[in-house]
């Protein structure tokens, strides 16, 4: 099984502070991490997008999700994908 958590912050300037702190706490958990951001330069965008490949237990990615989740205009979704032998 491979596990990512997806993420997109909609009040990137906002939140990024804080998403970065839950993401440092659980750092040890992160085993690849992408950060996608629509602007450049001047036109800096309010939204980002980070996909996190996840190892460890279950319950561990799910604290992860929920405390995101908690902070108004951030998404956090665990996506599961089975791998055939």
């Amino acid at each position: 099984m491979k596990n990512f958590i997806i993420i997109v912050v909609n009040k990137r300037k906002k939140e990024a502070v804080t998403v970065q702190k839950i993401l440092t706490e659980w750092g040890c958990l992160i085993k690849t991490r992408l950060g996608l951001h629509e602007g450049v330069l001047d036109n800096c965008s309010e939204i980002g997008s980070i996909i996190l490949e996840v190892v460890g237990e279950p319950n561990q990615h799910e604290e992860i999700v929920r405390k995101l989740n908690l902070l108004a205009g951030v998404t956090a979704r665990l996506v599961n994908v089975p791998i055939e032998k």
